[in-house]
């Protein structure tokens, strides 16, 4: 059996999660290829709060999420986000009850958050300093998890849009002679299982196509199909961890 790997989470937060698995049951990972290598980069479909959650009891190997840098701005923005954005836009929960939710859940999701090691994401120039901060982890030899779903409307089960920051990463990683592998996945939450596909070489994707949105637009339509993959209830789960 594969020795489990403790990653870069510190003491208090593996006491947490520890604490959390008490109650939150492992998915099912099966793999379609390969494990994911270290310093890798997984793109995966969000399903609200459920995936970030079980990847960070269960993934067995050592990475860090990109997220929105609210997420790691305080108190003061994370309730904001909370009950404007997270609640009320993407979970169509009603204005009042967001913020009611918001205020209890805050201090929680915070902490929670700090363990997490967060690679803040934004959408104007500072983008640059999550590249840098990226560059360093995968150069590390951690992986990074990426949801690049176009969420803004809410969380659908088929994905209308896959942003491309990460391609962004990938080419200045591959300036720099690091060829990511990208793997894609997907987690179907009726089944609780996590479907992983094969990792590609990003240098094997560009031969698809250079450009970035419809880079985006591959992954996209890959994430879907791996939706509609049966698998048997029966079949053994492939993670020997």
């Amino acid at each position: 059996m594969e020795k489990k790997q403790k990653g870069n989470r510190k003491a208090w937060f593996r006491g947490i999660k520890g604490f959390l698995k008490i109650f939150i049951r492992k998915p099912r990972f099966i793999y379609l290829g390969e494990k994911l290598k270290p310093g890798s980069l997984m793109l995966t479909n969000h399903e609200g709060a459920t995936c970030p959650l079980l990847l960070e009891l269960y993934f067995p190997q050592p990475f860090r999420f990109w997220g929105t840098y609210e997420m790691n701005s305080g108190l003061k923005k994370v309730y904001k986000y909370l009950s404007t954005t997270y609640f009320h836009q993407k979970k169509h929960i009603p204005s009042f009850l967001s913020k009611i939710i918001a205020f209890v859940a805050c201090p929680f999701v915070n902490l929670f958050y700090k363990g997490f090691k967060l690679i803040s994401t934004y959408s104007d120039a500072r983008f640059k300093k999550t590249i840098k901060e990226s560059v360093e982890t995968l150069q590390n030899g951690e992986s990074i998890i990426i949801f690049p779903e176009d969420s803004s409307h809410g969380y659908y089960e088929k994905l209308t849009k896959v942003f491309s920051g990460f391609v962004v990463l990938a080419n200045v990683c591959l300036r720099k002679g690091q060829d990511l592998p990208i793997c894609l996945s997907y987690y179907k939450k009726k089944e609780r299982v996590y479907i992983i596909d094969k990792p590609v070489l990003f240098s094997e994707l560009l031969k698809k196509s250079k450009d970035k949105y419809e880079l985006g637009q591959l992954m996209c339509d890959r994430m879907n199909a791996l939706s509609e993959i049966e698998v048997s209830k029966k079949k053994k789960n492939k993670d020997k961890n």
